[in-house]
C-alpha cells in the first residue's frame, strides 16, 4: 500500500500550495485559457516546489495522443545516431514534443516489439530509421494515424514520409571517384549487410559503377557488431596478407576505415600512392587522425532536423500534402588518402 508521505502528488496539492483553484491550477499547466502572468507564476513556483508531475496520459484520453514522439534508431553504440538524436531533439525543444528513444539492434523482429510498445502510448507521431521493415511493423505504422517520417534512406517507398539520401547513389559517387584517381585493385570492407540495409545499398551502387568500367571488387571482408577502430585494423591486416596486391580499400564506415589507416600507417605503406582508402560517414571525431581519411558526408544533422520539422508541421497542419521524400546530397571529402595526382 502506498504511505501518505509517498502518495502522488494531484492538482488539489498544487491548488492547495499556490492559493488558486484546481481549474486555474489545471489551466496553468495545461498551458490553456486566460490566466495572469502572477497567478502563472505562482501556480508554477508551487508545482516546482512540490515536485508536481502531471498526468498526461489522462489528459490525452480524450484528444487520444500524448506529446511524445517515438524516435527509433538501430543503434546507439554507432556514432551516427547520437548526432541525428541530438538534431531532432534541436527542433523538438522548440516545441511542446518529447523524444522518446527506442533501439532495435537492426532486429526486424526486436523492431516490431519497439514499435507496439510506443505506440500504445499514442505518441504525436513517428520518426524511425530506415526503410525497410516487417509487413507488422508496416501495419503498425500504416494504421497508426500519426505522422510517420523515415530517415537516413530515400531508396525505397515510404509509409508516410522519408528524409534521408540514396545509398545507392552515394556508392557510385565515391566509386567515380575512385576511378578517376586510377584505383583499380579494390577491397571493400564492412558490415554483414543483411543487418545493415543502407551499407548493402552503398555496396550495390558501388560494385554496379565499377562494373560499368570494367572493374569488379577483387576482395572483401564483412564482420558482425558495432563499428570499432580495432576490427578495422583486423580486417585489413587480414585482407592485405591475403591479397597484397590491392591498391584500394573502401570501408562501409569511417571507424573501420581509421582502424585501417592506423594499420596502414604503423607498416609503412605509401598512402594515397602506393595505397588509397576511404569510408563513410564523415565522423568529425576523426579529424584528429595523423591523416585525414577520405569519406562522405551522411547529411545526417540535416536529415535529423529536417524529419522532426516535417513532423512539427504536420502536427501543426502547416504541411501541404505534397513532397513525400526528401533527399539530401551527401559530398566526398577527399582528405590525406584517395586524391593521386
Amino acid at each position: 500500500m502506498t504511505s501518505e508521505n509517498n502518495r502522488p502528488l494531484t492538482l488539489r496539492d498544487v491548488s492547495e500550495a499556490s492559493g488558486v483553484s484546481e481549474m486555474t491550477v489545471s489551466r496553468v499547466l495545461r498551458n490553456r485559457g486566460d490566466v495572469s502572468a502572477a497567478t502563472r507564476q505562482k501556480v508554477l513556483e508551487a508545482a516546482k516546489q512540490l515536485g508536481y508531475v502531471p498526468n498526461k496520459i489522462a489528459g490525452a484520453l480524450a484528444s487520444q495522443r500524448v506529446n511524445l514522439v517515438a524516435v527509433i534508431i538501430p543503434s546507439l553504440s554507432n556514432m551516427v545516431f547520437p548526432e541525428v538524436l541530438s538534431a531532432i531533439s534541436g527542433v523538438l525543444e522548440q516545441t511542446d514534443l518529447q523524444p522518446v528513444v527506442g533501439v532495435t539492434d537492426y532486429l526486424p523482429e526486436k523492431e516490431e516489439r519497439v514499435l507496439f510498445e510506443m505506440l500504445s502510448w499514442r505518441p504525436s507521431g513517428v520518426i524511425i530509421a530506415g526503410l525497410e521493415r516487417s509487413e507488422a511493423s508496416r501495419a503498425m505504422l500504416k494504421a497508426s494515424g500519426i505522422p510517420v517520417i523515415e530517415i537516413m534512406d530515400t531508396d525505397g517507398t515510404p509509409v508516410d514520409a522519408a528524409v534521408g539520401i540514396s545509398h545507392r547513389r552515394a556508392g557510385r559517387q565515391m566509386a567515380k571517384a575512385i576511378l578517376k584517381q586510377g584505383f583499380e585493385n579494390i577491397g571493400f570492407m564492412g558490415t554483414k549487410m543483411p543487418l545493415d540495409h543502407r551499407a548493402r545499398k552503398r555496396f550495390e551502387g558501388f560494385t554496379e559503377e565499377l562494373a560499368r568500367n570494367g572493374v569488379e571488387v577483387m576482395d572483401q571482408e564483412f564482420y558482425s557488431g558495432g563499428s570499432a577502430l580495432a576490427k578495422g585494423r583486423e580486417m585489413t591486416r587480414t585482407m592485405m596478407e591475403r591479397s597484397p596486391d590491392l591498391d584500394f580499400l573502401y570501408y562501409s564506415n569511417d571507424m573501420i576505415g581509421a582502424g585501417g589507416l592506423l594499420w596502414l600507417m604503423e607498416q609503412g605503406w605509401d598512402i594515397p600512392g602506393r595505397i588509397g582508402l576511404a569510408g563513410f560517414n564523415g565522423v568529425e571525431l576523426l579529424q584528429g587522425l595523423p591523416r585525414q581519411l577520405a569519406t562522405m558526408d551522411a547529411c545526417r544533422r540535416d536529415i535529423g532536423r529536417k524529419a522532426a520539422q516535417i513532423l512539427v508541421d504536420r502536427l501543426d497542419d502547416k504541411d501541404e500534402g505534397g513532397q513525400r521524400i526528401f533527399e539530401m546530397t551527401p559530398k566526398i571529402s577527399f582528405g590525406d588518402t584517395l586524391k593521386r595526382y
